[in-house]
């Protein structure tokens, strides 16, 4: 039990959430620097070179310079096992990052200096603050000009609700800093000009605020305005309180670029001392708490051809209670059988290890032969269930079929594939007279990552017709029939892939109009995955 406790203790499982082009991708890549796992950083810039970014393993993100799937990424940095979960920022592929936050600890927001707090970057925190995450702030882009950082505090307040507690505060003006003062330790750290643009750790020089080095360094001007601004920040700011931070009211603060490498050390090593170890999850029998003897956890992502060489399929598991062991033979709510849990592996985002044991907290991968789905429990204990996983309703929906219908076969099992995965949502309708299946997505843009990885993946090409629903409803209960009830004649009726009836619509009006003249009906925007 002792090494059980000590093993969880020392996990760390975080999700990083920004808006598009806030730095996210670049971020992770450098704490996978610091963290000994990479040992050069390629340029983000270069990504339409060979150079692209580590957690961007998909072809589709190497050409479009973006993260259309989350990644899955771990190393060991002092003492500490950090796995993280580095999601998508376009909004477009915002259902992949919900389900993603089901499986992290806490969250990590990053925000541009120069633009602040952006739409995706509040649609993301809503959902974090919702669970209770205790969500830490990076404030990226000093080296370039940014916003006054008393502005950008202020923001959070005003836009996000939620207080902000400086840990370092940048020493400069308008882009140009040299270092950060660390509040809680009164010591300032001055970072050196380096010439590898990021790729190589920052070399930087620590002292005290009193150290008369320290201010030979800054100069009379410098150092007068950051005496000015911690002033400031200790009369009118707030206590630093670890409840508040837990509880989700209170984000500690962080500033810094990652393409530079300024102040990514000292945020990685104040991070890992604040953020929570593996935190309890529900379940239908109560809480399950890390440290219960018995192996149990969640499948929260499934992902189909990682290797193109082996068209394999991975599930992705976090671990929420007891250790595992490569082999063991846990029971599956999905199959309510005994599976026995076979080539797990750890990733550093398409690279992968094999793992003969891991602890709660870890994100592990398991050769998926088509039996897992989104939201299945697996446990060495109780036969127990995980809250379910939601269907978000797709805004956007096309028929879809092969161009050569002599690839149906392929065809229909890279589409069955990718819903399982969750990228896409298929439906049937039989209203026309003849049998039609549809796509929807969340977001555009899925509709081409779905062409691509049919064509590249499954060496189909698609036709795609865009249809005009704007919004699905489930069918809860309904008073007659699905065909006997009253629509607009611009709505459609369809099943889902687990055969429930769902109603379509192009406007609100229509759905508004569909329950008014329909006594009883029910309609729900999300479904459960089960």
């Amino acid at each position: 039990m002792t090494e059980l406790m000590d093993k969880i203790k020392k996990r760390r499982t975080f999700a990083i959430i920004s808006h598009p082009d806030a730095g996210k991708t670049t971020l992770t890549e450098k704490l996978l620097l610091y963290g000994g796992a990479i040992h050069l950083a390629g340029s983000v810039k270069a990504r339409k070179s060979n150079k692209h970014a580590v957690s961007d393993w998909m072809e589709i993100e190497k050409q479009r310079g973006i993260s259309v799937t989350s990644s899955v990424l771990q190393f060991d940095y002092d003492g500490f096992r950090v796995n993280i979960l580095d999601t998508p920022g376009h909004q477009d592929f915002s259902e992949d990052t919900y389900r993603t936050l089901m499986a992290a600890d806490s969250a990590v927001m990053l925000i541009d200096a120069a633009k602040g707090v952006e739409p995706q970057t509040k649609k993301l925190f809503w959902v974090c603050h919702r669970r209770r995450l205790p969500i830490f702030t990076f404030i990226n882009k000093l080296d370039r000009y940014g916003r006054n950082p008393f502005d950008l505090m202020d923001e959070l307040e005003k836009v996000l609700n939620i207080r902000a507690y400086p840990i370092n505060w940048p020493i400069g003006i308008d882009g140009h800093y040299k270092g950060v003062y660390n509040r809680l330790e009164n010591t300032i750290e001055l970072f050196e000009d380096d010439t590898s643009h990021g790729a190589k750790k920052l070399k930087s020089t620590t002292g005290s605020l009193d150290d008369p080095k320290i201010r030979e360094l800054l100069g009379d001007e410098l150092y007068e305005n950051l005496c000015n601004d911690i002033e400031l920040l200790d009369m009118a700011g707030d206590e630093f309180d670890m409840e508040k931070v837990n509880t989700g009211e209170l984000t500690p603060m962080f500033f810094g670029s990652a393409v530079t490498n300024f102040g990514v050390e000292p945020f990685l090593e104040r991070f890992l001392q604040y953020t929570p170890p593996p935190l309890p999850r529900k379940s239908d029998i109560g809480d399950i708490q890390p440290e219960e003897p018995y192996f149990s956890g969640f499948i929260f992502k499934i992902q189909a051809n990682m290797n193109p060489a082996h068209r394999d399929r991975l599930a992705f598991m976090r671990i929420v209670s007891g250790a595992f062991e490569k082999g063991m033979e846990v029971w599956h709510s999905g199959t309510n059988k005994t599976v026995a849990l076979k080539q797990p592996q750890q990733f550093m985002a398409d690279e992968r290890e094999a793992v003969e044991e891991a602890w709660a907290g870890d994100i592990i991968g398991l050769f998926d032969p088509g039996i897992y789905q989104l939201g299945d429990t697996l446990s060495g204990g109780p036969k127990l269930h995980y809250e379910n996983i939601p269907v978000f309703a797709p805004e956007f929906f096309s028929r879809v079929r092969p161009a050569d219908s002599m690839k149906r076969k392929q065809f229909q099992k890279g589409i069955t594939q990718l819903a399982e995965e969750g990228a896409i949502q298929t439906f049937i309708r039989t209203e026309t007279g003849r049998e039609e299946f549809m796509v929807g997505v969340v977001g555009v843009l899925q509709f081409e990552v779905l062409e691509h990885r049919l064509k590249t993946e499954y060496q189909v090409d698609i036709v795609m017709e865009s249809m005009p629903f704007r919004f699905v409803r489930w069918v809860v209960s309904t008073p007659k029939p699905i065909d006997q009830l009253k629509l607009t004649s611009t709505s459609g009726r369809a099943k889902d892939s687990r055969d429930r009836d769902v109603l379509l619509f192009e406007n609100e009006w229509s759905i508004r109009l569909a329950c008014e003249n329909n006594a009883g009906l029910e309609l729900a925007e999300t479904a459960n995955r089960k």
